[in-house]
């Protein structure tokens, strides 16, 4: 993974193709999942029910986070700390703080 810099963000992370597909179709299952909570939102479902599939959409993003977490770690942080940019330490820091909210 290589960073850039890149207009909407101060950083780029180029994936391996297998990676980004990866990762894209765990959102894109996660986005199906969303959108079946707001189906059975429009059509009354019991809240228990919807409760149920909005922790199951939870979990998947946990999943999501976990997977692209670590690989961060192992591309991006593990690179930076080699070059001795220690400020990724901290960005890193302030990730996990976001993340265990």
């Amino acid at each position: 993974m290589t960073e850039t810099t890149s207009c909407c963000c101060t950083k780029k992370t180029v994936r391996p193709e297998e990676d980004r597909k990866k990762l894209v179709n765990r959102l894109k299952r996660i986005e199906g999942q969303v959108r079946g909570i707001i189906g059975m939102l429009e059509n009354d479902a019991y809240c228990n029910d919807i409760l149920v599939q909005s922790a199951a959409v939870n979990a998947a993003v946990n999943a999501f986070n976990k997977e692209l977490l670590a690989a961060h770690i192992k591309t991006c942080v593990a690179r930076d700390i080699r070059e001795g940019k220690d400020e990724t330490i901290d960005e890193l820091v302030v990730t996990l703080q976001k993340l265990m909210k």
